[in-house]
């Protein structure tokens, strides 16, 4: 066992951010026989992707300020302990109701990503942080690329509790891993709650790590968008089946990892701000020529897809850079941002998964959910935007 003032290896890290982004989007090929098999409507089911976004939104804003508070580590640890419990109860359930309730608590393993990104930042400056940030992101994109076709492989060979039963094993695997190798990295934790939450007015008074924030969540907003409305569009539009579905749904993931590996490369001697704001008009481009493309006529499966690789590769070139911007706004207060932040981008994918919900229909899935995609991307360059302007502005305020 590595003692416990040791740093962890990029691999612990990776890991247990991976393990957060699967526990999303796994089970999503099965949504529609888990409703037959609850004996109840798909909105009700679609509950456990919207309510576990929210309360993984909640989550955040406690988990940061604790970690900044008691350390990474027993946060961390805590966390995926009720990952883990709550996975055996889902896999259990046989009451929708039931089901739903460990599904929310499921929603604990976020602080695997959320603090991820903070013990990456406490061990490197801004610009090294954000290329450590987009190797990792590379890495752990496997999770919501495999996960949706490892879904609909478990669904169609033995039923969709059969992922479930797979988060329990990860789950247990990568807490074991935590507890030998996450070694505490907050080395100047607040004395008192109380005297952390004195500090906040320093960090909400900072414009940078507003819009630096609000960039990150429309971002990620277009992602849901995607994965919340692709399903009606395969089966209503495109006819797929559910193994086909997981691969469509995973291959937005494909340009996030080409975005990333970009990041990984350049980020530690590019701004920043650069970065981002190329990412934003990649996001935006790609789902407006699917729109485009569909309205004329020419939509097809190819055209829907691709347009999601486009949100993947420029999500990659913005995430990990936002994520380092907004955290090294006060390096003292990097879990505090960081779970803030991810508090902002769930709340911000509860909304569009329940607004896909009520807008979306059989009749208009591809128009609509491209609509989304594109609104959530373009927002998300106007963030961007206010960011490069205060630069302009007021070059050395929160200067990073």
């Amino acid at each position: 066992m590595r003692p416990a003032q040791s740093p962890p290896h990029i691999v612990t890290l990776i890991l247990s951010t991976a393990l957060a982004v699967l526990s999303l989007n796994m089970f999503l090929p099965s949504l529609a026989n888990m409703a037959v098999d609850f004996e109840t409507d798909y909105a009700v089911v679609n509950l456990s992707i919207a309510g576990y976004i929210a309360v993984s939104g909640v989550l955040q804003i406690i988990m940061g300020p604790l970690s900044d508070r008691y350390g990474r580590r027993p946060i961390l640890l805590a966390s995926l302990g009720i990952f883990v419990v709550a996975s055996i109860g889902c896999a259990l359930a046989q009451s929708i109701w039931v089901f739903l309730g460990f599904r929310l608590l499921q929603g604990a393993v976020v602080a695997g990503q959320v603090l991820s990104r903070a013990v990456i930042r406490d061990m490197h400056s801004a610009n090294e942080a954000a290329s450590k940030l987009g190797y990792v992101s590379m890495a752990m994109a496997l999770a919501p690329m495999l996960g949706p076709m490892l879904g609909g492989a478990l669904e169609m060979l033995f039923g969709w509790r059969a992922s479930f039963v797979l988060y329990t094993a990860l789950g247990s695997g990568v807490l074991i891993l935590l507890w030998v190798d996450l070694g505490e990295t907050n080395t100047s934790p607040s004395e008192t709650m109380g005297q952390q939450f004195r500090t906040y007015p320093e960090l909400f008074a900072s414009r940078r790590f507003w819009g630096y924030s609000l960039c990150a969540a429309f971002s990620v907003g277009a992602f849901y968008a995607f994965i919340t409305g692709a399903p009606l569009v395969a089966a209503a539009w495109f006819d797929l089946n559910p193994s086909q579905l997981g691969l469509g749904i995973g291959i937005i993931t494909m340009g996030f990892m080409a975005g990333n590996f970009v990041t990984g490369l350049i980020a530690a001697r590019t701004k920043l701000i650069s970065m981002v704001l190329v990412g934003r008009v990649v996001a935006t481009v790609g789902p407006l020529g699917g729109l485009i493309l569909f309205l004329m006529g020419y939509g097809n499966v190819w055209v829907f897809f691709i347009s999601a690789i486009f949100i993947g590769f420029g999500n990659g070139l913005t995430l990990a850079n936002a994520t380092a911007g907004l955290m090294s706004v006060r390096p003292h207060l990097a879990g505090s941002a960081s779970g803030l932040s991810g508090a902002m981008t769930s709340g911000l994918g509860a909304i569009l998964t329940t607004v896909n919900g009520a807008l979306v229909s059989p009749e208009n899935a591809p128009y609509m959910v491209l609509g989304l995609m594109m609104a959530a991307s373009f927002l998300g360059l106007v963030a961007a935007l206010y960011v490069a302007w205060v630069d302009k502005i007021d070059p050395l305020a929160d200067a990073i």
